[in-house]
């Protein structure tokens, strides 16, 4: 079996592959400051309680955003899986072309996602990571990585407006029943919500333009239901696309 990471910022995705089956996923929240026995015991657990034998995990794939935990996750995978990761990193083989001024300035997460991307849907198609940064990739025909747009992450909008406010509270993020809210929080809500559905609309339409093709629209990350139930941009919705990106990328390594 093969075990995926793939280290954000915030959360911590792990999945589990038989083959080409992903027999189950986790998250964990991620800080620099947990030992890697403390990720181990944690990992493991998950192991259990899904009936996974850690002596069946045989490989392991990672991609991450966060370098001081790089070495945590080589450190837990040999000692505990008695296994050197595969690390997403430059010099592995992605099977596509970064068309970037510096490639290296690309994070491995955008990368794993492309390939993914490509792979499952083909291309052109353009990738929508909304996570801790929402994060617009775009994918060529033949599978070139072309670049892509940067912004804040829902979350980091929405805990601005609790900490940078005097009276404006904490809320929930959920599908706004109409644009005018009629308190507070329904309209911190619309105004979240829907902002970012106009700030997808808006630079996915600005890179379909340049890309010149109709793009296929996909979108991955932690708010991806939620917004995609708000625009008829996106095409689809695959929470575990950079899992399997990570699966597919091990397998163009292997020896």
């Amino acid at each position: 079996m093969l075990l995926a990471a793939d280290i954000g910022n915030t959360n911590i995705t792990l999945g589990v592959f038989d083959g080409e089956k992903l027999k189950g996923t986790w998250r964990v929240a991620t800080s620099v400051h947990r030992m890697p026995d403390e990720y181990a015991i944690t990992i493991l657990s998950f192991f259990d309680h899904q009936h996974i034998k850690y002596s069946e995990i045989k490989d392991v794939v990672l991609c991450s955003v966060v370098p001081p935990l790089v070495d945590s996750f080589e450190g837990l995978c040999q000692q505990y899986l008695n296994v050197t990761p595969l690390v997403v990193e430059a010099g592995v083989k992605t099977g596509i072309r970064i068309c970037m001024d510096n490639p290296r300035e690309v994070g491995a997460d955008r990368i794993v996602n492309a390939v993914a991307a490509h792979q499952l849907y083909g291309g052109p198609v353009i990738v929508i990571d909304l996570g801790t940064a929402t994060t617009f990739d775009a994918v060529s025909v033949e599978g070139d990585y072309l670049g892509g747009s940067i912004a804040p992450g829902i979350s980091i909008a929405t805990e601005a407006l609790f900490t940078r406010t005097a009276v404006l509270p904490r809320v929930e993020l959920v599908s706004p029943k109409r644009a005018i809210g009629r308190n507070t929080i329904a309209a911190m809500q619309s105004g979240i919500v829907f902002g970012y559905v106009g700030l997808i609309e808006g630079v996915v339409s600005r890179i379909q333009k340049e890309l010149g093709d109709k793009a296929k629209v996909v979108a991955t990350g932690g708010y991806a239901e939620l917004l995609a139930k708000e625009t008829r941009i996106i095409d689809m919705v695959n929470a575990d696309l950079t899992l399997l990106g990570l699966r597919l990328i091990y397998e163009m390594n292997k020896t």
